[in-house]
């Protein structure tokens, strides 16, 4: 979704994200797009990966006017190999990496009774196991430069015990762990690590799954009215990229409207 449905004219403009080197998960579409947006009109240099061919250049094309055009390598991040040899090209490609946004992951509604021990490990490798996988492989990279931030994109839905997500929330709560250990073991480089955990977002894929009714009792259960969007889960994870959130590390940061 385009920041400027979104009043991006009056959001915030960090000079420290100018030039900055990010690398995104699950870019092409929804939270990501919004995210490589954002950090797009920023001036940083973006490299995103997707499965999704059209969509990823449609925002390549979308983004055509911006200082630096992001860049778009198609993957499965659930092949870790590939991907974290992927990453260590697109490090090359931007000169390196100072921001890890781990978004990518599939919130597929499965039963109990329909999960098999394939089904788990395959959701698990899209969820979780390919974030730990990303950290390691900038790593080196933000070492080299003297520090950098990553982002683990968690989710509301284990906290709210939603129906028909066993797995996924199971992937989703470990990430939360998975970010304060991270945070412990390379913090003394430098290097910052957070969980961002989006509310109910209105992207195109999360309207498959809720009627209008639906979408009335989310905003009922928030604090505010109104329904969260994209642009609004890339401002916090823009804040928490630039250097006004240097000391911000190890922590959960709730986009969700107070929703309970």
């Amino acid at each position: 979704m385009s920041q400027s449905g979104n009043n991006a004219a009056h959001s915030a403009v960090y000079p420290s994200l100018k030039g900055r080197k990010v690398i995104v998960s699950g870019g092409a579409s929804g939270i990501g797009e919004g995210i490589v947006e954002g950090f797009v009109r920023q001036g940083a240099a973006v490299a995103f990966v997707d499965l999704m061919e059209e969509p990823s250049h449609a925002l390549i094309e979308r983004l055509s006017d911006a200082e630096i055009e992001p860049l778009f390598r198609h993957c499965d991040i659930t092949d870790c190999d590939d991907y974290a040899a992927k990453i260590e090209a697109m490090i090359a490609e931007l000169g390196g990496c100072d921001v890890l946004v781990n978004n990518a992951a599939n919130d597929d509604r499965h039963t109990i009774d329909d999960v098999t021990s394939a089904y788990w490990d395959e959701r698990m490798a899209v969820n979780l196991k390919h974030q730990f996988f990303a950290a390691k492989a900038v790593v080196p990279a933000m070492r080299g430069a003297g520090g950098g931030l990553i982002v683990n994109m968690g989710s509301i839905s284990w906290h709210l015990g939603l129906r028909d997500l066993a797995i996924y929330q199971t992937a989703k709560a470990a990430i939360e762990g998975l970010t304060r250990s991270l945070a412990r073991e390379l913090g003394r480089d430098n290097i910052r690590v957070n969980t961002v955990i989006p509310g109910n977002v209105q992207t195109p894929r999360q309207m498959k799954w809720y009627t209008p009714e639906g979408e009335a009792e989310i905003v009922a259960a928030q604090c505010v009215d109104g329904r969260i969007q994209p642009v609004d889960i890339a401002a916090m994870v823009m804040f928490l990229a630039s250097d006004d959130a240097r000391f911000c590390t190890a922590h959960n940061y709730w986009v969700d409207g107070g929703w309970r």
